[in-house]
């Protein structure tokens, strides 16, 4: 699809832009035939606000790797039902919202409150080393954002989204300040070390590969708790979790692979939509299906490689529409 046609200010009416979103699921849904194609076309030249409506769902089309999978899902099954109905009106409501709406979307709610605004960002499929001031590295990984703060009192790093793999430096000033990183949901101190720090929704997840860092939950009364390396633990605002034994499969990423040790299908196909981007659905069916390997991530290139490994080991298809950005694994 083409997304050349400029975009008139004026919002079209709800029912052109639900009948746009219509036409958007039919044509994604990889069924479409050459007569549904001509008979969206028609559709499209019906009118200005036809052709603005449709000008928007390409526009939106053209970013799809971005929408929240709870949208998308149901939107892209072409069942009728309840379910369908509600997602295709959500749909009509981004397009009307195109283009301002799509990037308020962006800001607020893209893949793990991804910020555009960051000081220091590694796109989907990319990963970013950084050497710091104070001689401290850190590598983001793909779909992270980061802001770097020192001044007199300490040595900050704001994770935004995603996940970095810090290496401490010694500090130059003359007087030692701390080195922290700093979620929604608490502080990590650096004690000469180490660590990777991984920002989910509702906690973050850090391993200590080496040294020690200080955990401190932004709500805990208990205050701070000490992980030494070999070490990894899940935290929210308001307390620590349970302790795990960490190593060197924790930083596997930054060598461009995901290790599993017998892992839910289910929950490799969610670390792959981290470096794909798009849609990745797994059927029931095979969800619970126990995978182990060594698959190449890093890019989109690399994910493809990982498919190939996994349908020609597993009893697995791997279906793709939207040239790729919609995957679905099911049963062979």
């Amino acid at each position: 699809m083409s997304v050349s046609r400029p975009i008139p200010a004026e919002t079209p009416p709800a029912q052109i832009l639900d009948e746009a979103a219509d036409w958007l699921v039919r044509l994604a849904s990889g069924d479409a035939t050459d007569a549904d194609r001509a008979a969206c076309e028609r559709w499209r030249l019906q009118s200005p606000q036809h052709a603005s409506a449709w000008a928007r769902a390409e526009r939106l089309m053209s970013t799809l790797g971005g929408l929240p999978p709870a949208l998308a899902m149901p939107a892209l099954d072409r069942r009728a039902g309840r379910s369908r109905r509600a997602a295709i009106g959500r749909l009509a409501a981004l397009i009307g919202a195109v283009p301002a709406g799509w990037a308020a979307w962006q800001w607020s709610e893209g893949p793990a409150g991804y910020q555009l605004g960051a000081d220091h960002r590694a796109a989907t499929g990319e990963q970013r080393e950084l050497l710091l001031a104070d001689g401290s590295r850190v590598t983001l990984n793909t779909a992270s954002a980061i802001d770097v703060r020192y001044d007199t009192e300490r040595r900050l790093i704001q994770l935004h989204a995603g996940e970095i793999l810090v290496q401490s430096g010694a500090d130059p000033a003359p007087r030692p300040r701390p080195l922290v990183v700093r979620t929604a949901h608490g502080t990590m101190q650096a004690l000469g070390t180490r660590f990777t720090v991984r920002r989910f929704d509702e906690r973050t997840r850090v391993a200590v590969l080496d040294g020690a860092v200080r955990v401190e939950p932004a709500a805990s009364a208990a205050g701070a708790a000490l992980l030494r390396a070999g070490e990894q633990a899940d935290f929210g605002r308001d307390a620590l979790g349970a302790v795990f034994a960490a190593d060197e499969t924790q930083a596997a990423w930054t060598r461009g692979l995901l290790l599993a040790d017998r892992m839910r299908l289910a929950d490799l196909a969610d670390e792959l939509r981290r470096y794909r981007g798009g849609f990745v659905h797994c059927d029931p069916a095979v969800a619970g299906l126990r995978v182990s390997g060594a698959y190449p991530v890093g890019s989109m290139a690399a994910t493809e490689r990982a498919l190939v490994m996994l349908v020609t080991t597993y009893p697995v298809q791997a279906l793709k529409r939207l040239r790729g950005r919609w995957l679905s694994f099911v049963p062979r």
